[in-house]
Parts: structure tokens; sequence; C-alpha cells
């Protein structure tokens, strides 16, 4: 198969772990004789120096003649110690979302058997865990109008709007998902006080009929923080609103005991970009210290979600878990024993598919 892959590296240590990605996915281009043709942009910071915008018109162009975007991080802390700033490389990310239509952010969570005992929870309750979060990503409040500040500046207002079709067209993924795992899906909102969570609730029950092998169950998002603590093995599929996801795809990143190797999809109805759910982490870049495995297996996503290949998918799966078996990992996660480097984990990872 030939495949168009578009790399956003970023920022911080987006370049390094897209570096290792690309090296890993050239490897299983080899092995099962595919041809892979990257072409780059830039995107956050890196694309502010250049051009003054987040996600400029180039590097859209480039996102729309790809087969599949990846993508590394977005964030400098020159723009989060700024809080008048007019541009800032997060404004990029959203653009992105929203001029892609990538409506459905796709996080699953899991353990690694190796490194169980890292979580901060106990063995009994992550052991096992494999859960999804498909959130809404190009609705709710974090592009709502009207959004600002008055004239005084002493109030300000984010506006939340959600319609039924886009409601609609996340919960479907969410069923979908549900139909080829445990068929049990969780809608995550907070009917008892939003208007916005009701047409949420409303409109996924009127779905429900149409998947009548999946078990559908109504939780409000505190609840769901908590329980996703106490007990995560109670999840398996979990759909959302856009601010509700983010803050909860956050905390059950950590139940794997490294946000580092957590991977995540973006969709749309026409393109599909893969990302680390880790930030930029600035602190390390240019270190040759990141872990690359979130993005890694991002890249592993890829294949799987936007080329239907699910052998390759697993070769990367395999080869990840093997790394892990064996310490050849980043010091984030080596324990006293020898810490690679990032460039090092991915050649090794090559090597090995």
């Amino acid at each position: 198969m030939e495949m168009n892959i578009a790399l956003l590296p970023g920022d911080g240590i987006g370049p390094e772990v897209i570096a290792q990605a690309v090296k890993v996915v050239n490897a299983v281009a080899k092995k099962f004789g595919h041809t892979i043709h990257f072409e780059e942009a830039p995107v956050g910071a890196a694309a502010i120096d250049l051009t003054g915008d987040p996600y400029p018109d180039t590097t859209h162009e480039v996102c729309l003649r790809a087969d599949a975007v990846l993508f590394g991080a977005i964030g400098d802390p020159k723009y989060d110690n700024d809080p008048k700033a007019k541009v800032r490389p997060e404004q990029g990310l959203l653009a992105m979302r929203k001029k892609l239509g990538l409506f459905a952010n796709v996080r699953p969570t899991f353990t690694f058997p190796s490194l169980v005992h890292k979580s901060p929870l106990k063995l009994d309750r992550i052991e096992g865990v494999d859960l999804v979060f498909f959130r809404e990503l190009t609705g709710g409040i974090y592009f709502g109008e009207p959004r600002g500040r008055n004239e005084q500046g002493t109030k300000a207002f984010d506006t939340n709007v959600y319609s039924k079709e886009e409601i609609t067209r996340l919960a479907r993924m969410g069923f979908e998902a549900a139909q080829k795992r445990r068929k049990l899906l969780t809608c995550v909102d907070k009917a008892n006080v939003l208007a916005t969570s009701r047409l949420w609730r409303e409109t996924v029950q009127e779905l429900a009929p149409e998947y009548p092998d999946v078990k559908v169950e109504y939780e409000f998002v505190d609840a769901v923080a908590m329980r996703l603590i106490q007990w995560p093995k109670a999840y398996d599929v979990l759909i959302t609103e856009n601010l509700f996801g983010d803050i909860l795809t956050d905390e059950a990143s950590v139940i794997s005991g490294s946000m580092g190797l957590m991977p995540s999809a973006s969709l749309g109805t026409e393109n599909k970009l893969f990302e680390p759910i880790h930030g930029s982490y600035p602190q390390a870049a240019g270190k040759d210290i990141a872990n690359p495995l979130g993005t890694i297996l991002s890249a592993a996503m890829m294949f799987e979600y936007a080329f239907d290949l699910s052998d390759e998918a697993k070769a990367i799966s395999d080869v990840v878990n093997k790394s892990l078996e064996e310490g050849i990992v980043t010091e984030d996660i080596a324990e006293g024993g020898k810490a690679y480097k990032t460039s090092e984990v991915g050649d090794w990872l090559a090597a090995n598919i």
C-alpha cells in the first residue's frame, strides 16, 4: 500500500518523539511491503515563529493532501506565562481540529503488565483495565460564541453550545465501538444542571434502540471522576462532550503509570490525526530524554484506524511491550535501571519490528 503521511512535530519534545515514530513506521513499511511518503509542516509556537499563525494555511494544505497526520505536541512557556498574548500555540490546535473536521477524539486507557506497579492505584483496581473515551472535539465551550470579557474587564464569559447532529455523530462512533468490545457504553454528562447535557442524554436515549446489543449507562461527570479512580474496570466505552472529555481523559491516563505511554486519535469524516496525549514538556526539549512510546503507539493507531491494517498495528504494540519487558525505556520509567535516550529507544524498536 502507498501512504501519504503529514508530519506535524510541533513544539517542545514534539520533534524528537515524532522522529522516533518515523523510524518505527519506516520499519513497519519495510516489513509489510508498504511505501510511505512523509511531508512535514509547522504548527503551534514553531509556526508562530515562522509565520505569525499557529496553524498556517500551508500546514492545512499539507494535512489535506495526506491520508493521515502524525502530530507531536503544542505549547511553549513564553506563551503560557503571558496571559495577554493575542496569539497562542493552542489556538493552532483548536483551528486544526475545526478545519480538518476532527470531531471525535479516541483516547484508550490500558495497562502494561510490566508497569502496573508504577500506577498510583492499587493492583486489584487496575489489573486488566481496558477502556476507551470518545470525546467530542469540535463543539462545546471551547468553540461556543459569544466569549470574552465585559468592557471593564471584570467579568469573563464562555458559551457552551451543542447541536443534536454533533452529539449523534460522536455517539454513533461510541455505540459502534462498544459493539466490537464488551457491549457497554457509558454516556457522561451533567444533565441535572446543564441544558446541553440534557440534550446529550436525550439524543443518546433516542439512538440506543438502534443498538439493542449494547447496554447503556448514564452517569454524571463528577461520579465518573470518582469511579475512574475507585473502579476503572467498571467502564468500557465512554462518550462525552469536549470539556468533560478533556479533563477525564487526562485523569484516566495516569492509571497506566505514565502519561508518556498513552496514544490517541482524532477522527473526522475525511481526515484522521494521531498524537500522544502528553504535552510539549519543554523542560526536556532537546535533551533526548523524552518518552517516545505514546507517539509510537499513536502510529499503531494510525495503521489501524486510517489504513485498516491491524497486523501492522499489532507489530508496533508487540515491540513496545517487548521494550518495556526488557527495560529498553527512557528515564521516566527506568526505575533505577539503565535509562535509554529517546533516539536509542526509537532505534531499538525499529530494529526489532
